[in-house]
């Protein structure tokens, strides 16, 4: 996922290739990706497992699991009837707003 991240916009210069840090929870508490992401120059800022942090690092965890929760309730998105990715993208945008519309 990260290699496919789009150029970054920015105020001022030119476009970022890769961002500079990434934030992740402790299901991403892999040596080999810590370094994997040190050696493209990104600041790998996951939790630690078995530690628990001062800073917080997964404090917005429940608002992404509360959102995945919000879009199963929905059939249709839950079991994929579309063969077509494109059609399911626009259930998808249509539940979304739905949600966010309220």
């Amino acid at each position: 996922m990260v290699n496919a991240l789009p150029p970054i916009r920015s105020r001022r210069g030119p476009r970022r290739r890769k961002p500079a840090k990434l934030h992740a929870d402790k299901a991403y508490d892999i040596p080999a990706l810590r370094d994997w992401l040190r050696r493209r120059g990104i600041i790998p800022r996951i939790a630690r497992k078995g530690i628990e942090s001062t800073e917080k690092l997964g404090r917005h965890r429940w608002v992404i699991e509360r959102s995945i929760a919000w879009l199963t309730s929905y059939r249709r998105l839950t079991i994929r009837y579309e063969r077509k990715p494109s059609h399911y993208l626009a259930f998808l945008t249509i539940t979304c707003y739905k949600k966010l519309a309220k």
